[in-house]
């Protein structure tokens, strides 16, 4: 009786605990829903959107009030800018696009390297077109093109750079699956992207959850549109240094 007992109560803990784990799974959809277009939605983060793209929550856009923390005074001692432009591998005929341009601080700084090419200042935010615009003209610098872009597409011509960069952009973009194919489509046959992205993986850089991302993530991502890794480069104090090239089709 003892034997039959302890087998009844085993076989109903299984039970209890089935209809537990259905009820949680059956709360987890009703969580995060999945849409068509390939994004899911879930209850957003304080500083995320509530839209989900292979497993990441999409942070909250940076908006123009925050250009005087792009432009403070430290970034330089911060996260060494000099270094990164001095990695892209950039001749003087380069094209380049800055997406995500803000206010311009790496936009301003490449030109000068590129003297017999261009660069491409793209934002989404008028407040930034219109700073970059003024900077452009205060500077004297006719090899700047500044783009208000969409937020599916940088608006550029197809194969027309040569290296198509952003700095801690990426996490914010509202629609990274159609921005990475159109930027895909922009970048010449042997067109690099580069992402530099504060690291997820170590708890000390001091920047939002949402607003930093692991190399695994950002991988599956680009992966998924067309982009394989070609260089990861440990040199940059707080942010990953990724440079992707397009996979032949």
């Amino acid at each position: 009786m003892k034997i039959a007992s302890s087998i009844s109560a085993y076989w109903l803990y299984t039970f209890l605990l089935s209809l537990c784990m259905t009820a949680c799974n059956s709360s987890q959809a009703q969580r995060e829903q999945v849409t068509s277009d390939g994004y899911s939605t879930k209850e957003a983060h304080p500083d995320g959107t509530g839209k989900v793209y292979l497993g990441r929550e999409i942070a909250g856009i940076m908006g123009a009030g925050g250009g005087g923390w792009l432009e403070r005074n430290t970034r330089q001692e911060e996260e060494d800018v000099a270094l990164a432009i001095e990695n892209m591998s950039l001749s003087p005929q380069s094209v380049v696009a800055d997406i995500g341009a803000g206010t311009g601080y790496y936009t301003f700084r490449i030109a000068p390297k590129v003297p017999e090419g261009k660069v491409y200042a793209i934002d989404v935010q008028d407040a930034f077109i219109t700073a970059l615009n003024e900077k452009k003209r205060e500077l004297g610098l006719t090899n700047i093109e500044v783009v208000k872009g969409g937020d599916q597409s940088p608006n550029l011509l197809d194969a027309s750079l040569d290296l198509a960069i952003m700095v801690d952009v990426y996490h914010e973009l509202e629609y990274p699956q159609e921005m990475l194919q159109a930027i895909h489509k922009a970048l010449k046959p042997d067109g690099k992207l580069l992402l530099l992205e504060y690291r997820a993986e170590d708890d000390s850089v001091p920047i939002k959850e949402l607003h930093k991302m692991s190399v695994n993530q950002v991988n599956k991502e680009l992966s998924a549109n067309g982009f394989q890794l070609s260089d990861k480069k440990d040199f940059l104090p707080i942010q990953h240094f990724l440079l992707y090239e397009k996979v032949e089709e």
